[in-house]
């Protein structure tokens, strides 16, 4: 049975179509997903994100024991500031994309996605054991709320004094929202400005009707799962089941800039990450607008001329903001750049689609 986030009553209230994800009761739409997506974009979103894990990991040793469990150079962290990181197996397969805040000195919370966050605590807590830290699955007390968009930050500053403007991107403070205390993120999975509120679950529904209504002003409206994928589709974030798995390192990713080799001490999966930071990839994470207006689906294969199968789609939707079909996929080097790209499509069903090859993101917003 899936689990109802604290906010269940009001999406059902709202009328939303909720669906199972990673074993949570979600709302997958509260009327039109392009009107959803649309509004993020012009105006706010409002996202129910409590599905999220929260894993705290706390003591003299935090900072070590997250430098030796993760990819990233944790304990190099100020306080009040948060990165980007991922978890990895020994053979350097991604178990998880996380985002660390250092809360305090010997206080982080690593935030994880809700298929993983259990496994993620417990290999926390078995890589942390040579180290003065503990770790603490906190998730069942935390409901996360986000406000994304361009007018999200006149949105929030309607509801606390806390210092909005100065507030860095992946930086948190804690504050006191709608009368309630939160820590409030500027994070968010759109490619738009925003803020992820972390707050206790009682505090949830007060906490979504304070927003709702200091939003009603400006265009702001609930958003489902459905837009959320568009959007950071469009923004070309990644998303672990489709762009990242245990099969796949962050170099095959493109993202093995958060690998940190610098860092002192041993990390797990260093030994295995390591021989590849130099090497050529064999293949690249690219992104592909099709030419016609069939979707390219996760799992359809990308095929060069004469019919070689020489990629996959990780990821695909029809995109709001370019008018066409986008799609995310993992495709042979040697058929991204140079003539070999054009002569691209994608087997929908039989049908070989033309695509076009282009770089990540397909959009990004005016800052």
């Amino acid at each position: 049975m899936s689990r109802p986030t604290p906010l269940r009553g009001v999406h059902e209230a709202l009328g939303a179509t909720l669906t199972d994800f990673a074993g949570w009761l979600m709302p997958l739409r509260y009327g039109s997903e392009s009107v959803e997506h649309n509004a993020v974009r012009q105006a706010a979103g409002l996202f129910d994100l409590s599905h999220m894990g929260e894993i705290f990991v706390t003591g003299p040793q935090a900072g070590e024991a997250l430098d030796h469990a993760l990819v990233g150079h944790l304990s190099a962290l100020e306080p009040g500031r948060a990165r980007y990181t991922m978890i990895v197996n020994a053979r350097g397969g991604v178990l998880d994309d996380l985002i660390v805040y250092r809360l305090a000195p010997e206080e982080f919370m690593v935030v994880a996605n809700a298929s993983n966050y259990p496994a993620v605590a417990a290999e926390l807590t078995e890589r942390a054991e040579a180290f003065d830290a503990a770790v603490d699955d906190r998730s069942d007390r935390y409901a996360l709320v986000a406000v994304q968009g361009p007018r999200s930050q006149e949105i929030l500053a309607a509801l606390t004094d806390a210092d909005l403007p100065g507030l860095k991107y992946y930086a948190g403070l804690p504050a006191t929202v709608a009368g309630r205390p939160a820590l409030i993120a500027r994070t968010g999975y759109t490619g738009e400005d925003g803020f992820e509120l972390f707050v206790d679950a009682a505090d949830a529904e007060p906490l979504w009707a304070a927003l709702t209504e200091a939003g009603e002003p400006y265009g702001l409206r609930p958003a489902g799962l459905s837009a959320r994928d568009t959007l950071r589709l469009e923004a070309g974030m990644p998303l672990y089941g489709n762009e990242l798995s245990a099969d796949l390192t962050p170099f095959d990713a493109g993202l093995g800039r958060v690998v940190r080799f610098d860092k002192p001490g041993d990390f797990v999966g260093r030994s295995a990450l390591e021989p590849l930071k130099d090497l050529p990839p064999s293949r690249r994470l690219v992104g592909l607008v099709a030419t016609g207006r069939r979707v390219p689906r996760h799992g359809y294969p990308v095929v060069a001329a004469g019919g070689a199968v020489v990629g996959e789609v990780t990821s695909g939707a029809p995109s709001q903001s370019l008018g066409r079909p986008v799609a995310m996929a993992y495709v042979d080097t040697a058929y991204v750049g140079g003539d070999r790209a054009e002569d691209l499509s994608v087997d929908i069903r039989g049908s070989h689609e033309p695509v076009e090859v282009v770089d990540l993101p397909f959009y990004r917003r005016n800052k």
